[in-house]
């Protein structure tokens, strides 16, 4: 009897509830379940699932490492890309159904009136070489190393989306600040694990040189 490869049942399932906010959006917006700002709830929602996403991407490593279940980085590429989803959405909402392509406007808006915007989309720009590099020809193209180090960007977009969130909101800075926390745990976790791999490193060169 040929066995069952469990990736054929298991990465459907987790594009289908990756894709449940966004379907979960689709079915307020066309049955009238939004609020009297239907604008603000689509943005919102999508700014704060693409945050999410993002933090869920990153916790992909430390949660491998811990557990020792390797085969969780296979998710870690199919959540980035959601996460890039969200913050197309996101975006495109603001420049389309807000800003109708009014580049002056959305100018004034993010340098003048609203200049938490500028971290958000800093936090897009940054996410863009990420998606684009994201087959595994890229990864021979650049090589590891420099496709590793590229993809590292992904927490200089987490910072500028926290920071886009915190100036957002304003007074309920709760959210934001538990995302900030989050992240730092993440940093400092694989600031320890980079400095335990060096001590190892040089453990066994110093073991090769005796």
């Amino acid at each position: 009897m040929p066995r069952i490869n469990r990736w054929w049942i298991l990465k459907p399932v987790v594009f289908l509830a990756c894709a449940v906010p966004i379907v979960w959006l689709l079915f307020d917006t066309f049955t009238g379940h939004l609020s009297a700002n239907p604008l603000e709830d689509i943005r919102d929602r999508t700014g704060i699932w693409t945050l999410r996403f993002l933090v869920i991407t990153l916790s992909v490593t430390p949660l491998r490492r811990i557990s020792g279940w390797s085969s969780l980085i296979r998710f870690r590429r199919m959540l980035g890309l959601f996460g890039f989803f969200y913050g197309f959405v996101h975006l495109a909402t603001y420049v389309w159904l807000d800003q109708y392509f009014d580049f002056n406007a959305i100018f004034k808006d993010m340098f003048l009136t609203r200049p938490f915007i500028i971290t958000g989309f800093i936090s897009f720009l940054l996410l863009l070489p990420l998606a684009i590099t994201s087959t595994r020809k890229w990864i021979v193209r650049l090589g590891g190393s420099r496709w590793q180090m590229l993809h590292r960007l992904i927490y200089l977009s987490t910072a500028a989306g926290v920071l886009h969130y915190y100036w957002r909101v304003k007074a309920d800075i709760q959210r934001p600040l538990g995302y900030a926390l989050f992240l730092m745990i993440l940093l400092a976790f694989r600031g320890w694990h980079a400095l335990q791999h060096r001590r190892s490193q040089s453990a066994a060169e110093m073991k090769a040189v005796s």
